[in-house]
């Protein structure tokens, strides 16, 4: 019988010590290559094949972050994510409330093995987590991630100032995810809790209180925690750097503008999807596919820059394949198209026009997600709303449209 495992992300911490910037919110909320960094970490764990579940513990000031954060990912992989969890005032307490919310998920069901995972370490690789799940699946109650520790280490001995040398061939640095047998650690922290212990700073800390062996598995230089702002910067760098595969913008001379327009019309319903983004309303918007004209207009705002028909040449609506479709993947395939000449989308702009529902307080949720499914930084994507002062089918609430624009680069060519 498969062993079922579950991913427990821990992003209630505050990260007051990376301030600056995008309004001094928690470092795991801190854009990261035009995502949050939790969108990052998430994606990671979502898209591993060994994972069945994953929940994340948030703050309770930080519902709308974390909305905003899984709304950058595909629709595809939000399926594995579990309601988010309000955490405590220390690490452990947040997850040890994870845990209890593991415990009573599908309908009792608890997995029987987990990985504890930082918000704040994005680059977590794939191996590491395929390593740690081997080492459960082996029989191990316990498992860190880590890597030797290769620098000289000194210690400063308080009584006189003097440092000392220290041995580092046996030390090792910890990182997360942190693999247990499930009914281990849960155990383990309810039986801390009754101890009165919630200065553990780790969960092998814990384990190893209770009585747990712990194992190692190799981690990753990669696998670091965004603790400081030089830490940002160095992740940012990396991103850059794993994205060079794309040639730089400076170097695509010939700049293309395209235009798309779309419009839907209301139908019984209860939210609209407008940019990829599921808004509460008393009507949805009726079409073959989800009817996203956000999406749509930008779709072809991007063929036309590249002269490559419209989204109806490539994804008819009489074709019983695109039913219900997420449209998404219609503005993916346009990109791909875009990159298969060589080129990058550089700016990309949109206009929802309708009386309702109002656009405003979902204008940053609605950016994130376009951006995240675009890989464009946030800064790269305008999304503004207006009313057509109740004139036209918009102005009686019939339906809503959506105009778009897209700026594109291509090298230069004879053609």
């Amino acid at each position: 019988m498969t062993k079922q495992a579950a991913a427990l992300i821990v992003a209630a911490g505050r990260g007051s010590r990376l301030s600056g910037g995008d309004g001094d919110r928690p470092k795991q909320y801190r854009l990261l290559g035009g995502m949050p960094i939790l969108s990052h970490t998430l994606g990671a764990f979502l898209s591993h094949p060994g994972i069945s579940k994953t929940l994340v513990v948030i703050h309770e000031d930080d519902l709308d972050l974390y909305e905003t954060a899984i709304s950058a990912l595909p629709a595809s992989l939000r399926t594995g994510l579990l309601p988010p969890v309000t955490g405590g005032r220390t690490r452990q307490i947040s997850v040890r409330k994870g845990l209890m919310a593991l415990a009573e998920s599908n309908s009792g069901t608890a997995p029987d093995q987990v990985l504890i995972h930082d918000a704040a370490r994005p680059f977590i690789p794939a191996d590491v987590i395929t390593r740690v799940l081997g080492q459960l699946d082996e029989g191990k109650a316990a498992v860190l991630a880590a890597v030797p520790v290769f620098d000289t280490l000194k210690r400063l001995c308080p009584e006189d100032s003097r440092l000392e040398t220290v041995d580092r061939s046996h030390l090792w640095a910890a990182q997360t995810p942190q693999g247990f047998a499930f009914p281990a650690i849960h155990a383990a922290h309810l039986r801390a809790e009754a101890a009165g212990r919630d200065d553990f700073t780790d969960d092998t800390a814990v384990g190893e209180w209770d009585g747990l062996t712990t194992s190692l598995a190799e981690g990753h230089p990669d696998n670091f925690k965004i603790t400081t702002q030089a830490d940002l910067v160095r992740a940012e760098q990396r991103i850059t750097m794993t994205s060079s595969a794309l040639p730089p913008l400076s170097g695509l001379g010939d700049i293309r503008h395209g235009t798309g327009y779309d419009v839907h019309a209301f139908e019984p319903g209860d939210a609209v999807i407008l940019g990829g983004v599921a808004i509460p309303h008393d009507r949805k918007l009726k079409g073959h596919s989800d009817a996203d004209v956000a999406l749509h207009a930008l779709t072809d705002a991007i063929l036309g820059a590249i002269a490559d028909g419209d989204i109806g040449a490539h994804f008819p609506p009489s074709d019983p394949k695109w039913k219900g479709a997420a449209s998404d993947q219609f503005l993916q395939d346009a990109i791909r198209r875009v990159q298969e000449l060589g080129g990058r989308i550089a700016h990309l702009d949109v206009t929802i026009i309708c009386e309702a529902p109002k656009i405003g307080p979902h204008r940053d949720v609605i950016r994130a997600k376009i951006a995240g499914i675009c890989a464009l930084p946030v800064t790269r994507v305008s999304v503004k709303a207006t009313t057509s002062e109740r004139l036209g089918f918009t102005g009686r609430r019939e339906g809503i449209a959506a105009m778009a624009s897209a700026t594109v680069r291509l090298p230069f060519t004879d053609d």
